[in-house]
C-alpha cells in the first residue's frame, strides 16, 4: 500500500513559511499516525497543467490518495478524519459538531482573518487599504468575541476532545499569532496554544519548514523592496 501523496511548495516568501494551507493536512496526517509523501512544486508550476488537473485553480495542497484526487484543506482534512477513524468522534452528535466547527473556521472565522492580510500585505499600496483597516480589525474581533463566548471554558470546541473542527480552527487563529488579535482573549490564546503544542502539530510544522529548499524566484527581491519602503512610507 502506497502512502498518499500531497502537494507543498519548495518555496514560498518568509511571511508565509509556517501558514500554507499544506500544514493542515500535514497536521491531519500527523495526528492519526499515517506517513505521506510530498510532491514538491517549485514557483509558478502550480499554474501549469499538470497540476492543474489535480487542483483547477492552480493553488495548493492536494492529496492523492490510491485513485482518490482531492483539492480545498477542508476537505482533505474531512477525508482524513473519515477514513483513518480519528479526530471525528463516534457518535452522531459528536461528529456532526465536529463538521459543523470544520466549516465555521474555513467559511464565518477565515475569511475575515484573510481580510487583514489584503490591507496590510497584497493591497497594502492601494488608497483604499488604510481606510478598510478599522472595519477589518472590527470583524476579526467580532468574530473572535463570538468564539471566545462559546468555547467559555472548555478544553476544545465541543469538550474534552480534539477533533478535526478543533484542528481547523486552530490553524485558523493561528495566521493572526503574536498580533494581539487573539491574545486579547485569554481562552482563545490558551485554546490556540493548547492545538499548536500538540506533538503532531510540532511534527507537521517541522517537515513544512524543512521543506522549504528552493530558491525565491527573481520577482521576489523587487516585491519586497516595494514592501519594505512601503512600510517606511
Amino acid at each position: 500500500m502506497t502512502n498518499p501523496i500531497i502537494t507543498a511548495f519548495d518555496w514560498v516568501p518568509p511571511f508565509a513559511q509556517g501558514q500554507v494551507r499544506d500544514l493542515r493536512v500535514r497536521w491531519a496526517l500527523e495526528e492519526v499516525g499515517q506517513p505521506y509523501d510530498v510532491r514538491y512544486l517549485r514557483q509558478g508550476e502550480q499554474k501549469e497543467a499538470p497540476h492543474r488537473e489535480r487542483q483547477p485553480f492552480g493553488q495548493v495542497p492536494t492529496l492523492e490518495d490510491g485513485d482518490l484526487t482531492l483539492f480545498e484543506s477542508g476537505a482533505i482534512v474531512l477525508h482524513i478524519a473519515e477514513t483513518y477513524g480519528a479526530l471525528l468522534p463516534a457518535g452522531r452528535g459528536a461528529r456532526a459538531r465536529a463538521i459543523e466547527w470544520m466549516f465555521a473556521a474555513l467559511n464565518s472565522v477565515e475569511p475575515a482573518i484573510m481580510d487583514l492580510s489584503f490591507v496590510t500585505l497584497f493591497e497594502a499600496d492601494k488608497p483604499w487599504s488604510e481606510m478598510r483597516r478599522p472595519a477589518v480589525e472590527e470583524r476579526i474581533h467580532g468574530r473572535l468575541a463570538d468564539l471566545s463566548a462559546r468555547l467559555g471554558g472548555k478544553t476544545w470546541l465541543d469538550g474534552e476532545t480534539f477533533t478535526a473542527g478543533d484542528l481547523l480552527m486552530v490553524s485558523v487563529l493561528r495566521i493572526l499569532i503574536d498580533q494581539g488579535f487573539v491574545e486579547a482573549y485569554d481562552n482563545l490564546a490558551a485554546y490556540m496554544h493548547r492545538g499548536i503544542d500538540r506533538p503532531a502539530f510540532q511534527r507537521a510544522l517541522a517537515a513544512q519548514m524543512d521543506g522549504f529548499t528552493g530558491e525565491a524566484p527573481e520577482w521576489y527581491a523587487a516585491w519586497a523592496e516595494k514592501q519594505k519602503q512601503g512600510e517606511k512610507a
